[in-house]
């Protein structure tokens, strides 16, 4: 699944070609694609059609268009997007031919000549409509109230993240990818980020003190930025922006994916773990594991 760079990058770009468009006519040509939205395609359709949509939000990897309405209380459904590890959300001219593994068309009541199509080669994504938390502003859905915010939100807390990482028994990289923690965070990202701190991903996180803590959050937004500045990481054609184009974040990793490399600090080669059916890349003289009594 993409991580918080990627979906950002797809927010801005719905943020520029589809906000404040109303929806004329929606095509799902794959059932599987809205299984999440339980009441099935014609209802998705028909819910859809007519509506405007409101400004790209995101919370972490979770993405949605709130649905705008004329009343005083603010949106009150919003379009999920779960892109899963293949989905795409292409701004298409009409005439351009289908993609081979395209779901879902939108197109507008206007005439600025393009649609919005979800396509998505491996169908684990898929879009959804669902009622936002009452009140939220952002037309936040309800079924991602408990994701917490991520560590570009102006509103991250760094003073209940220390905490809640002193209180939890577990190990650090195992919190960075813990949503209902911190969002936006995955594997490659928690890896760059351990790698700038030095920190080994089984590092228990009680033993890490505020200033460690605020030095990781430091580096988790240092990388993230570095990855939007050029569109994000994509090893393969299956993460996209809007427009089809590929992001080269993967050109500057330090750790992710470069398994014997020698490491850009010291010049020890680079390690990979198995990991949670993941893997993790480390350097071992740089990130030394923990030791047992402080593991225990």
């Amino acid at each position: 699944m993409p991580e918080l760079p990627e979906v950002e990058v797809v927010r801005r770009g719905l943020e520029r070609w589809v906000c404040g468009r109303t929806v004329a006519a929606v095509d799902v040509l794959h059932p599987r694609a809205i299984r999440r939205h339980l009441a099935g395609p014609g209802d998705f359709a028909a819910q859809l059609t007519g509506r405007r949509l409101g400004a790209a939000r995101r919370r972490g990897k979770y993405l949605w268009l709130p649905l705008e309405t004329d009343g005083p209380t603010g949106p009150d459904r919003a379009i999920l997007a779960h892109l899963g590890m293949s989905g795409q959300l292409l701004v298409q001219p009409h005439e351009a031919p289908d993609e081979k593994h395209l779901r879902i068309r939108i197109r507008f009541a206007d005439d600025a000549g393009t649609e919005l199509r979800f396509v998505d080669q491996r169908t684990f994504g898929g879009l959804s409509l669902h009622d936002t938390v009452p009140g939220d502003p952002e037309g936040l859905p309800d079924v991602i109230a408990h994701i917490a915010r991520d560590p570009l939100d102006p509103a991250f807390d760094e003073a209940a993240f220390h905490a809640a990482l002193r209180r939890r028994r577990t190990t650090i990289k195992r919190a960075l990818l813990d949503q209902s923690l911190i969002s936006g965070v995955g594997n490659i990202y928690a890896d760059e980020a351990l790698w700038r701190s030095r920190l080994h991903y089984d590092r228990p996180t009680a033993t890490l003190t505020r200033p460690r803590s605020a030095e990781l959050l430091t580096h988790i937004r240092e990388v993230m930025n570095e990855a939007l500045a050029v569109g994000g990481t994509s090893f393969d054609s299956l993460y996209v922006n809007v427009n089809g184009e590929s992001g080269y974040f993967d050109r500057s990793l330090d750790a992710y994916g470069r398994e014997d490399e020698p490491c850009r600090r010291c010049g020890t080669a680079m390690r990979r773990r198995p990991w949670m059916n993941r893997s993790s890349y480390f350097c071992p003289r740089c990130q030394r594991p923990p030791r047992p009594s402080a593991a225990s």
